[in-house]
């Protein structure tokens, strides 16, 4: 009782955050119908230095660390990357009036990261003095492209052999109706196809259906937040950027992460309107998703905080960074890679409501566990 009475005060603390405070203030004045509106450019160059700003600490912090204390934490995001694509596949998928890639995609948004969500994660820790590794930040790829990766090799697999299976069942439906029975009331075997649909069937090149992964890779590398972060973790480690990092990037990062929770509670309340135009189980999987991808990627992160010493402050980002959906890059990756799958249901999931439960419910409930365990 005094572990869940512990838990339920410092998740309330926890949701007193300026940065959690301006995420809600931002529905707020959504909902009152105000007219506030930050242009996208200003919204793009934020990213853009706090992403160049979290590469830029994990390249300096990877400079000076053993690359060894990183390998599990690693091996641990890309586990996760691919499983919440598999959870969303054999769950949502099965779901009434769900379509099994408007599910695979959304596994896969889910699955990849949230730059924002991760910078206010790690706001919120600096905010309550809590430790964690500064390469933690760098985890963001090795669990993003795992699951962008992975939710699109399986939308393709999946609507292949459904395409394969349509194509057989027409064709062999096809031949019974143009067969000759014969006096015994029993239809000819025919060893060659009848028609020309049929002969160009079997005559397909089977590579033609494989899924190219190093595209998909590709795509994902050279996406606005994963580029920008990449550039920050190159320089940090390559060059000597301290001076820079601390005289402009650090000053300004809370500021700036500041405005940008205010843009993303604005979107977030006016996507709400986009899930009306899917089922409502996508409703209940936002909901319930962030807080099952956290708890997974925090038992792992256990896992590694016993083994080799991984901070808690670093299970928690691991945890944080789980429970987020990707706002930037993922959306036009899986646009791409499968544009059958419908954009109201993965994006609408994503922004209307996981990502607000991600930055608003998950950050202070992971912290919060985190200190009730009391590693913290």
């Amino acid at each position: 009782m005094d572990f869940v009475s512990l838990l339920v005060k410092d998740f309330i603390i926890q949701l007193l955050s300026p940065t959690l405070a301006f995420l809600i203030g931002g529905m707020i004045i959504a909902a009152l119908g105000s007219e506030l509106v930050i242009p996208e450019s200003i919204c793009t160059i934020i990213v853009f230095m706090l992403l160049t700003k979290i590469g830029l600490t994990g390249g300096i912090a990877i400079r000076n660390s053993n690359l060894l204390d990183m390998v599990l934490p690693m091996i641990s995001a890309v586990a996760i990357g691919i499983i919440v694509v598999f959870i969303a596949r054999y769950t949502l998928a099965n779901l009434p009036n769900v379509k099994v890639v408007d599910a695979i995609a959304t596994g896969g948004l889910f699955g990849a990261v949230s730059g924002s969500t991760m910078a206010a994660g790690l706001t919120v820790l600096e905010e309550q003095n809590i430790q964690y590794e500064a390469w933690a930040g760098a985890l963001y790829p090795f669990m993003d492209i795992p699951a962008l990766v992975t939710a699109i090799v399986i939308a393709n697999i999946y609507l292949n052999k459904k395409k394969r299976s349509a194509a057989d069942q027409s064709i062999k439906q096809e031949s019974l109706r143009k067969q000759p029975v014969a006096v015994g009331g029993y239809p000819d075997q025919q060893d060659y196809p009848s028609t020309r649909q049929e002969y160009r069937s079997q005559q397909q090149d089977p590579d033609e259906n494989k899924v190219k992964i190093w595209p998909i890779i590709q795509e994902s590398l050279q996406g606005s937040a994963l580029s920008a972060m990449l550039l920050g973790l190159a320089l940090g480690i390559l060059t000597k950027p301290e001076t820079v990092y601390e005289g402009f990037y650090d000053p300004a990062f809370r500021g700036l992460l500041s405005i940008l929770m205010l843009v993303m509670g604005i979107e977030a309340w006016s996507r709400l309107g986009e899930l009306r135009k899917v089922a409502q189980w996508y409703i209940v999987y936002s909901v319930v998703a962030p807080f099952l991808h956290g708890c997974i990627a925090f038992g792992l992160g256990l896992i590694a905080h016993y083994t080799v010493g991984f901070s808690m402050g670093g299970v928690v980002i691991l945890a944080v960074i789980a429970a987020s959906s990707s706002d930037i890059s993922g959306p036009p990756t899986l646009r791409a890679g499968i544009p059958s799958a419908n954009p109201s249901a993965y994006i609408g999931a994503s922004t209307a409501v996981g990502t607000p439960i991600a930055i608003g419910v998950c950050i202070p409930f992971f912290i919060g566990l985190a200190q009730a365990i009391g590693g913290i």
